[in-house]
């Protein structure tokens, strides 16, 4: 590597002006150089400027003071020595994987012949693995694929700069995982300088040879930065039993929680949570009830030999096959496991959406055939009334379950959980006003305060990104363990499953998907992230997920990818 910096920032500041004429503070003087061939990755949380930082470097954004240079030369302006793959694909669907990168190729490379352009396109859709689709059109290929041709457009400019703007954050995690490895494989054989936005600290371990950490808007800045001391290659099951892995993992989760911390996420309640129980909207006869007056504590949940069963035009599709599993009351299980593997399938069952095709599930001695608000979800988009208020649409939920209270005990209710997922000074904002992560705070709101007999979480944060994810996972635990409300999750996160879970049921790959394995995590609770990292067997859980994910690499998932 040159010992001179490809490219150097120097005081780089930018502001946004809004409708209203407040100025908001984006970047507040952000300094750092970049070695020629280097693997730099740039972590932040989300709205801290990490898309208007990679803009400018591109020469997309203008700052509004200090130097972007490269090869201590001004950037004025987007070139061919910066290529940029961006978040969303922007491919043009009506022109195949060829013509898509043929465009790039033909407006940088004017001064080649046609046949050398035309062995460019075809080496670089090559390099990513695409050669196979290279007459297909994008509404043809899967999401990962389209990636793919976005990043092998970029790499057919030739740039001396690769810059990539959260490329995989939209995608699932084995699909992302797939595109990680080939993303290492480019920079290993083009060698290439290449500057990655994300807010994955793995993906940024995985990849990068040094990790800057931007502090949380407004203003940011580079708080610090971190020399990433692990072999290469590295292999994501391997580098999770390497000690300066786990080390430097630890420093940098560490730092970024002190910094969330600072900004504070968890609120208190300014009322006192009323004394009134739901009502019962669908209560079994009364002969029942007095046959049944010892509370159920065991077996409380039963999923037995649970079958589900798609029609298609080539016949049944059997999704999910045989999923038996017991839970007790109060019991947090994670369902983990590739996409297509029926997670949802099983939720969305559990709560009375989605039809069952053999055997049955049975809640506090009742057999689940219905929706209702006695199986609480959240789902992975907040599902709110854009048109409403988060105080109104958690009370759409409470007026329903607790018509009995009266209108001021309803009304805590509702301000307590908001207030516990700290929303305190939102709650008279619309839900079209609230950010992503705000608005799935009033999800999680909404279903805690029904009090329901099973919480049923289907990915609710897998929109987000990990940073703000850390922070309502915080919320959820710290409100979970108030209630201590029978809950599943449907996770893509391993570090996620283990911090919120009693068990983690792990599930084949689909179809025919089912239990694979079953992990009791045996750790003290409540939990606290950085508590676990310190815990002798937290990298051994988490050794044993990935181990299992890893056996069930493969499929039309993978294939797909």
């Amino acid at each position: 590597m040159s010992v001179l910096p490809i490219l150097s920032l120097r005081g780089v500041t930018k502001s946004y002006t809004g409708r209203t004429g407040a100025t908001t503070d984006v970047l507040a003087g952000i300094d750092l150089d970049v070695r020629e061939g280097e693997f730099i990755a740039i972590l932040g949380f989300s709205g801290a400027g990490k898309t208007t930082l990679i803009s400018a470097i591109a020469g997309l954004v203008a700052p509004d003071a200090g130097q972007i240079l490269l090869r201590g030369k001004p950037v004025n302006g987007p070139d061919k020595e910066r290529g940029l793959v961006f978040q969303s694909y922007s491919l043009f669907p009506w022109l195949t994987v060829e013509q898509n990168v043929a465009l790039a190729v033909d407006a940088v490379h004017k001064d080649r012949s046609k046949a050398e352009r035309a062995a460019l396109v075809r080496q670089k859709v090559e390099l990513v693995g695409l050669g196979h689709a290279m007459d297909r059109k994008p509404a043809q290929l899967s999401g990962g694929m389209r990636q793919r041709v976005a990043v092998a457009r970029a790499l057919a400019m030739e740039p001396e700069i690769l810059l990539l703007d959260e490329p995989l954050s939209a995608l699932d995690a084995l699909t992302r995982a797939k595109l990680q490895d080939e993303i290492e494989r480019i920079r290993n054989e083009e060698k290439r300088t290449i500057v990655l936005v994300t807010n994955d600290v793995d993906e940024a371990l995985l990849l990068a040879d040094r990790v800057a950490v931007l502090t949380p808007a407004p203003a940011a800045r580079i708080g610090q930065v971190f020399d990433v001391d692990v072999a290469r290659p590295r292999d994501r099951e391997a580098v999770n039993e390497d000690a300066r892995f786990q080390r430097l993992r630890k420093r940098i989760v560490s730092y970024l929680g002190s910094l969330n911390d600072e900004a504070g996420s968890v609120g208190e309640s300014s009322v006192d949570l009323p004394n009134v129980t739901p009502l019962d909207l669908a209560p079994p006869p009364k002969a029942y009830r007095d046959a049944a007056k010892s509370a159920v504590t065991t077996r409380y949940l039963e999923f037995f030999r649970l079958d589900k069963v798609y029609p298609t035009p080539k016949g049944p599709l059997k999704v999910v096959e045989d999923f038996s599993l017991l839970m007790n009351r109060g019991e947090f299980v994670s369902l983990i496991g590739h996409s297509g593997c029926g997670k949802s399938t099983v939720l969305t069952m559990a709560a009375g959406l989605n039809e069952i095709s053999g055997g049955g599930i049975v809640l506090d001695n009742r057999e689940i055939d219905v929706a209702g608000p006695d199986k609480a979800v959240v789902f992975q988009a907040p599902s709110l009334m854009p048109w409403l208020t988060a105080r109104q649409n958690v009370a759409l939920g409470v007026e329903r379950v607790y018509p009995h209270a009266a209108k001021a005990e309803r009304r805590d209710i509702v301000d307590y959980y908001l207030d516990r997922v700290g929303l305190a000074d939102a709650k008279d904002k619309m839900a079209a006003e609230l950010s992503n992560g705000m608005r799935q705070r009033v999800g999680i709101a909404r279903a805690f305060a029904l009090s329901p007999r099973l919480l049923l979480l289907d990915e609710p944060f897998g929109m987000l990104d990990s940073l703000t994810r850390w922070d309502l996972q915080d919320v959820l635990v710290e409100t979970w363990n108030r209630t201590k409300v029978t809950a599943i999750m449907v996770t893509h996160d391993v570090d996620e499953a283990i911090l919120l879970a009693d068990r983690v049921v792990m599930m084949t790959n689909g179809p025919n998907a089912t239990i694979g394995k079953i992990l009791d995590v045996d750790l003290p609770r409540p939990r606290d992230r950085k508590a676990l990292l310190d815990h002798p067997k937290f990298y051994q859980y988490r050794q044993e997920v990935l181990h299992f994910l890893a056996e069930y690499d493969h499929g039309p998932a993978a294939r797909a990818a």
